[in-house]
């Protein structure tokens, strides 16, 4: 009997930790999101537009990949396994149809600070010029791209450490869209900069640190003399060809299926002259040079140095996972589909993670190369796939013969590429005009960005936007009336004394925490006060009421009069509850004391659009289980209620909703 009570307990043990087959199906979905779009994959439908996506996207990986490659200051080659690998990861783990990653501006810029301070380039000589047996490199080489990929290691090491926490929207929240606009547009400044040299085809070591945007152009004026005059026209000519194209192509993109590759165009034409005319020798020409064939066995990154890359690394983490989730939200809205903030979190940290065995630099997403699956009509993530295989045949076949592409025309390819972020200078205006006070930050965070760096500057603006939201939150307009003929309405009732019934509509703008809960209630008193006070005409009240909740009222006290009971009215209060995305303690504390000063002066409340936490929060806390119904899934719905409870037989024909 003993024993089959025991196996008895076992086979109950099992069975309560033993993990249904289901949801191990639904983990996977949710972790694998390639399981979920690839069993519906539509081959008539989506393969050819993918494939044109994927031709037109492995043009723009390739360029990119060697322009972010010199940025991140590593060998050109690096560049193209970093815009191979992170695509294959990202299209396993992530949820954006239309976001490829892979090399990055941003993310190569921070990771060069830690290339250029750990393995300068004055240290050439001291390193043994012996070629390696990976790729035939030279130790100098395989040092600098060590050092960028424990950048891309650790970063992605930080990002996978913030998915586990569940970071991924609170991190986002903090950065407003002020602050991603300022850093982006600052950290493009800092890319043009640094490839001044390039476009000059000047020789200058490399400058860094705080305030080396100015220092970077002092030394540029100090040595004007010796810009070749070769190398600047040949820049200048290559943007105005591709500006000029590019701006063509976007003009008639409806009328043509397939933009010109302009990038690619320039890149062969730009080559072959410069083999055909010898460049390199003849005027000077700095040029990319050898590019070895093929991909080398997976080596783990230089795991001793990772303590001091630290700083880069979160640099990396942040700034690629912002600028990234902007592009898969971006793209989540305008193709109607949805993407999980934290299942960002962990693609684009595998990301760096498992490339970063492969020499690659850091990755993220770019807003050129979404543009390009945006025009070409991409569908789904088999498009950055199918780029992949011709990233493959570049690196197998067609690498070597870039050797003569000029250094010069590569740098135009980078500057251009950036115009999307430069043009967000734009935003100013809009800043300016809607909130002074965003605008003022957009300024200073751009500010920071140019003297120091992009994570500083994006790190400053958080911070400023925290304190004047601190500064702000407890003065903020918690309630409003949003249009007094949409949202209010009197029904008279053929009853004895001809009663008026008047229900009122009130939208909470704002999370409900403890600094803002008495604002909150002083707001909500006085619009009951002003209800009860009088009985002037509508729309008197209604100026009456539109005034008072423009006027912010001092120090959160309520008048007096808010507590006068109601005498001539039968009054109904709604609040609608789709704006409060938040509360803690004092705010469910303070709805449910609210309902209970409105039950005693007779005025009904109804809470519609409120969430299943808050809901299970404030019956806990108010004991609220035997009251009448309060809560509603819609305005409509609380009216209805209001409808049956009162016996208003005409409220339909007499409301304006």
């Amino acid at each position: 009997m003993t024993g089959a009570k025991r196996k008895k307990k076992i086979v109950l043990w099992s069975k309560m930790h033993m993990p249904h087959c289901e949801d191990f199906k639904q983990w996977c979905r949710r972790r694998l999101p390639i399981l979920e779009w690839a069993t519906h994959y539509n081959l008539k439908e989506n393969l050819l537009p993918d494939t044109v996506s994927g031709i037109m996207l492995a043009v723009q990986q390739v360029t990119q990949g060697l322009a972010f490659a010199v940025l991140s200051s590593v060998h050109p080659v690096f560049g193209l396994y970093g815009s191979l690998f992170p695509a294959i990861v990202y299209a396993i783990f992530g949820m954006g149809r239309h976001v490829a990653t892979g090399t990055f501006a941003l993310t190569s810029l921070i990771s060069a600070n830690a290339v250029e301070r750990l393995v300068p380039l004055n240290s050439q000589n001291l390193i043994t010029q012996s070629n390696t047996s990976v790729l035939g490199l030279s130790d100098f080489e395989m040092q600098r791209i060590g050092v960028a990929a424990a950048v891309s290691f650790l970063g992605g090491v930080i990002q996978v450490a913030m998915f586990v926490l569940q970071l991924g929207s609170a991190t986002f929240l903090l950065l407003t869209e002020p602050v991603i606009s300022a850093m982006t547009t600052g950290a493009a400044t800092h890319v043009v900069t640094s490839q001044v040299k390039y476009l000059l085809g000047m020789k200058m070591p490399y400058i860094s640190g705080p305030l080396g945007f100015f220092y970077i152009y002092a030394y540029v004026f100090e040595n004007i003399k010796s810009v070749r005059l070769e190398a600047l026209l040949l820049s200048l000519l290559s943007i105005v060809v591709l500006v000029l194209v590019k701006e063509l192509n976007e003009q008639f993109k409806r009328k043509i299926k397939i933009v010109l590759p302009i990038d690619l165009v320039l890149i062969i034409a730009a080559s072959f002259t410069c083999y055909c005319t010898n460049m390199e020798n003849t005027y000077g020409l700095e040029v990319v040079g050898h590019i070895p064939k093929g991909i080398p066995p997976p080596t783990a990154p230089p795991m001793n140095i990772l303590s001091a890359v630290i700083t880069e690394a979160f640099g990396v983490a942040l700034v690629g996972y912002v600028a990234s989730l902007t592009l898969a939200q971006g793209s989540a809205k305008k193709f109607k589909y949805s993407v999980d903030d934290n299942q960002e979190l962990l693609a684009h940290g595998l990301s760096n993670v498992i490339p970063s065995f492969f020499f690659c630099i850091p990755s993220a997403a770019a807003m050129g190369r979404t543009a390009v699956l945006y025009s070409t009509g991409a569908k789904t993530q088999v498009a950055c796939l199918i780029s992949c295989i011709f990233i493959l045949i570049v690196i197998y076949a067609i690498g070597p013969l870039l050797y003569w592409l000029p250094m010069c025309v590569l740098a135009s390819i980078i500057v251009v590429g950036l115009k999307g972020m430069l043009i967000q200078f734009r935003d100013l205006k809009k800043y300016w005009n809607v909130d002074k006070i965003d605008w003022g930050i957009w300024v200073s965070t751009y500010i920071f960005t140019i003297c120091f760096a992009a994570n500083v500057g994006l790190l400053f603006g958080v911070v400023c936007t925290i304190a004047i939201v601190i500064g702000r939150f407890p003065r903020a307009k918690t309630l409003s009336i949003k249009n007094m003929k949409e949202m209010e309405f009197k029904v008279k009732t053929e009853m004895d004394d001809e009663t008026l019934q008047q229900v009122k509509i009130i939208s909470i703008n704002n999370p409900l925490v403890f600094l803002n809960v008495k604002k909150f209630h002083t707001d909500l008193m006085n619009i009951i006060q002003k209800e009860n006070a009088s009985n002037q005409p509508l729309d008197e009240i209604s100026k009456c009421e539109q005034n008072t909740l423009l006027n912010s009222l001092s120090n959160g006290i309520c008048n007096e009069e808010a507590t006068q009971p109601c005498l001539n009215q039968k009054c109904s209060l709604i609040l609608d509850c789709s704006g409060l995305t938040f509360s803690d303690y004092s705010g469910v504390s303070m709805l449910v004391e609210v309902y209970m000063d409105c039950k005693n002066k007779s005025v009904d409340v109804s809470l519609v659009h409120c969430t299943a936490s808050l809901i299970k929060a404030m019956k806990y806390w108010g004991n609220l289980d035997s009251e009448k119904p309060i809560f509603f899934e819609s305005v409509s719905a609380a009216i209805s209620n209001i409808h049956l409870n009162k016996n208003l037989s005409k409220l339909s024909d007499h409301s304006e909703i």
